[in-house]
C-alpha cells in the first residue's frame, strides 16, 4: 500500500511539474516577422495554452500514471486497457466541447452580455455533466470486468489527473468581469 501511495504521489508531481510549465507566461513562442499583425491578447494565449495541453504530453502522461498505479498483471491489464481506451476516447469529445465553450469565452471576453454568459456557463455545467456521467458508466464497466477494488482505485486516480487538469485550465482562464 506504502508503495502505490508513493508511485501515485511521484506521478502527481510529475504531471503537476509538466503541467506547470505549460502556463501561458511561460510558453515559448517563436520569433514574429515584422509584417506580422498585433500580438495575441491574454485570452488568445490563454486558448492556445489550453489547446496545447490537451494535445500535449499530459494525455500520454496520464495513460503512464494510470499504469503504474494500477500495477496490472498480464491478464488484468488485458481486460482494463480496452475499458480504458474507450473512456478516454469519449472523454476526448467533452474536452473538444470544452475547448469550443473556451473559444466562446475568449472571443466574447471584451463583450460579455448576461445571455453570453448564461450560455456559456449552462455548456460548461452540460459538460461537468457529461463526463460525470462518463466516469459513472465506465467506473461499471471496471467493476464488472475487474472488480469493485480496482474500479474505485480506477476512478480515484482518473479523478486526481482529472482534477489537475482541470486546476491548469481554470488558472489560465480570466474571471469574467
Amino acid at each position: 500500500m506504502k508503495r502505490v501511495a508513493t508511485v501515485v504521489a511521484a506521478a502527481l508531481l510529475t504531471v503537476t511539474l509538466s503541467l506547470v510549465g505549460q502556463t501561458p507566461g511561460k510558453a515559448k513562442t517563436p520569433a514574429k516577422p515584422a509584417a506580422q499583425p498585433a500580438a495575441l491578447s491574454n485570452e488568445d494565449l490563454n486558448l492556445r495554452a489550453y489547446m496545447e495541453l490537451l494535445r500535449s504530453d499530459v494525455v500520454k502522461e496520464k495513460t503512464n500514471i494510470m499504469g503504474q498505479v494500477m500495477q496490472f498483471e498480464p491478464d488484468e491489464a488485458a481486460k482494463f486497457w480496452p475499458i480504458y481506451n474507450a473512456y478516454d476516447a469519449e472523454l476526448k469529445r467533452t474536452g473538444e466541447q470544452k475547448l469550443a465553450m473556451i473559444k466562446k469565452y475568449s472571443d466574447n471576453y471584451e463583450n460579455m452580455t448576461d445571455a453570453i454568459a448564461d450560455e456559456l456557463i449552462r455548456i460548461a455545467l452540460q459538460v461537468d455533466q457529461q463526463r460525470h456521467d462518463l466516469k459513472v458508466k465506465y467506473y461499471g464497466k471496471v467493476k464488472d470486468a475487474l472488480g469493485g477494488i480496482t474500479a474505485a482505485r480506477f476512478l480515484q486516480v482518473e479523478n486526481q489527473l482529472l482534477m489537475l487538469i482541470d486546476l491548469q485550465v481554470a488558472s489560465s482562464l480570466p474571471v469574467v468581469r
